[in-house]
């Protein structure tokens, strides 16, 4: 399956020069999110996954699935604010700005192999973001999983002792 097709491009949002991929489309489509998720799987049973890290929000709507379909865990990153016990905390910057992400303190043990899987990867600011937040709590990073990969953004180079599959790559 061609998962290009089933991801909606809007150019200019959310400011200007930014080309948007929505996932929304994608989502609807209920082969596409199936096939989606299943090459997820597919990725990650070879990892020995204890649990499935998302950031929030779209990490949500493909790590929980995943998690599902694995048999394991789902932790979700959470904007900072939203969790309601005690949490550690991560600063970054986006293609458009700044953002921070918070994990409750006591959601992952030392040695949990941690998969952590969102929609896409652009500069790294977020996932980067996310592997010093797992790994302040003693988990390892067993891989890390998109949906989109906006190649000419270099994320992969900011993560590159981590092993990273993504299912489309736009140049």
């Amino acid at each position: 399956m061609n998962l290009i097709d089933k991801i909606r491009v809007i150019e200019d949002f959310p400011e200007p020069g930014i080309s948007f991929k929505d996932i929304t489309t994608l989502l609807r489509d209920p082969l596409a999110f199936h096939y989606a998720i299943d090459r997820f799987v597919d990725y990650a049973r070879l990892k020995q996954i204890d649990v499935v890290v998302g950031p929030e929000a779209r990490g949500f709507v493909v790590g929980a699935p995943l998690a599902y379909a694995l048999g394991v865990g789902f932790v979700p990153l959470r904007k900072p604010g939203k969790l309601p016990g005690q949490t550690v905390r991560q600063q970054y910057e986006l293609e458009y700005g700044k953002d921070g992400l918070e994990l409750h303190a006591d959601s992952l043990r030392p040695g949990d192999r941690v998969l952590i899987v969102d929609d896409l990867l652009a500069t790294g600011g977020t996932i980067n973001s996310s592997v010093h937040l797992v790994e302040s709590l003693g988990a390892t990073i067993a891989g890390l999983c998109f949906l989109i990969e906006l190649t000419p953004l270099d994320g992969r180079d900011r993560l590159q002792a981590y092993d990273i599959y993504s299912l489309v790559q736009y140049d």
